[in-house]
């Protein structure tokens, strides 16, 4: 495989940024409220463990969410089946923001990504439980 130019993981960043749905923090924290959003936490059960998750959170390691989103996978998720409006978070927004664009990719209707992730969430004093199997 031949590749024209190589891209840094800031350049795949910047590029998914500029095509997908931010929502902030204060209008997460709204919608939170109102159990309107289905949350995606993209982050390893490590770190899922040592920080913990926005209470009522999906957990979808990044590595598995090609397989979990495509429903002809048999290793799809129903939660992805569903029509809702979508959060997807990591820990500072950089997981997010390309899984955000590869959902809407595959074809996931809805779906936006936590401007800044967890940490800004955190910072913002938005709940967080810790994290149970």
């Amino acid at each position: 495989m031949t590749f024209i130019s190589k891209k840094s993981c800031k350049d795949l960043v910047d590029e998914a940024a500029a095509q997908i749905s931010f929502l902030s923090v204060e209008d997460l924290l709204a919608l939170y409220e109102s159990k309107e959003a289905e949350f995606v936490d993209l982050r390893v059960f490590r770190e899922l463990q040592k920080t913990g998750v926005i209470p009522g959170a999906h957990s979808c390691p990044r590595g598995l969410l090609e397989f979990w989103l495509d429903q002809d996978s048999p290793f799809a998720r129903d939660i992805f089946a569903k029509d809702a409006m979508f959060v997807f978070y990591c820990d500072n927004g950089w997981r997010s923001t390309l899984s955000t664009r590869l959902a809407a990719e595959m074809g996931l209707q809805n779906v936006h990504c936590l401007r800044g992730g967890l940490d800004a969430w955190i910072e913002a004093r938005g709940p967080v439980t810790p994290y149970r199997w």
